[in-house]
């Protein structure tokens, strides 16, 4: 049986694998899938995939268009959720600020360089027309626990999560959510390594085939809203209203959704250069 190695984040986007592995179907196709959490997000995926300890990464679209610049020997093969991720902008429930704009030139708190947290305070910063050299500051916190103690302790100031992923601790009061900042582009693309399309086509189709089966219908799997809302822990009218604004994908991420991801990622200098939308992506 072929062993292949795929990790994301631990989130609700990702239930769909949870239940193609538990029922089994990868096995049915002589397929060992071993799904592997990285709870710090997208920059630890992008090192995984370098390192070889994954195949497959369910990834933040911008920070893996990043990656593969910067040399990451991986391809975008599809989309995996189309639509934009709701980014949160939250501060600690006892901190002074409370709007956007009395957090320029604050600290923000970031997974890791070249994360979704970290690119997209870019997003934030441009959005609100500050000035990317002197307004933004950055304390690296690895993860979700990590931003609850930096932004307890004051050791960061704000720090932007996946807003449904963070509302327990909204509705714990152990931060207030004091904006949104949707990504401008389909948030989750599925990034493979080259070696491991060259090498393994056919299981890399057959197991794009089964999670594509299963997110197609994936809203009408019998009290799904239950599921999710008891497996992450969340209230049942959050998961509602994010089913309601979600949006999965079974194809390729288009030329021109690349390319506008690309310019923004230019013009705020986190990318050196535009490429061509064949160095990114690979058609199967």
């Amino acid at each position: 049986m072929k062993k292949v190695n795929i990790g994301g984040v631990p989130e609700h986007f990702n239930l769909a694998w949870y239940l193609t592995l538990k029922e089994g179907e990868y096995k049915d196709e002589g397929i060992n899938l071993r799904w592997h959490d990285y709870y710090g997000g997208t920059g630890a995926m992008c090192k995984a995939l370098r390192n070889k300890d994954i195949d497959l990464a369910v990834i933040l679209t911008e920070g893996i268009i990043k990656d593969i610049i910067d040399g990451n020997p991986s391809k975008i093969v599809q989309t995996f959720v189309q639509t934009p991720l709701i980014w949160g902008i939250h501060v600690g429930n006892d901190s002074p600020y409370k709007t956007v704009e009395d957090l320029k030139g604050t600290k923000a708190a970031i997974s890791r360089y070249g994360s979704g947290s970290h690119l997209m305070a870019y997003i934030n910063a441009e959005n609100n027309n500050w000035d990317l050299e002197k307004d933004l500051d950055f304390e690296v916190i690895k993860d979700l626990d990590g931003a609850v103690k930096g932004l307890t302790e004051g050791t960061a100031d704000y720090f932007m999560w996946e807003k449904f992923t963070t509302k327990p601790l909204v509705d714990d009061g152990t931060f207030r959510r004091i904006d949104n900042c949707p990504s401008p582009w389909p948030c989750f693309v599925i990034a493979v390594r080259e070696d491991f399309i060259e090498s393994n086509r056919e299981d890399l189709e057959t197991i794009l085939r089964i999670i594509n089966n299963t997110t197609s219908e994936f809203k009408d799997i019998p009290s799904i809203d239950k599921t999710i809302a008891n497996r992450y822990k969340q209230q049942l009218d959050d998961v509602q209203e994010w089913l309601g604004i979600t949006e999965w994908s079974q194809s390729l991420i288009n030329k021109e959704t690349v390319m506008k991801a690309q310019k923004e990622l230019f013009a705020l200098n986190i990318i050196p250069e535009i490429v061509d939308y064949e160095k990114l992506t690979f058609e199967l």
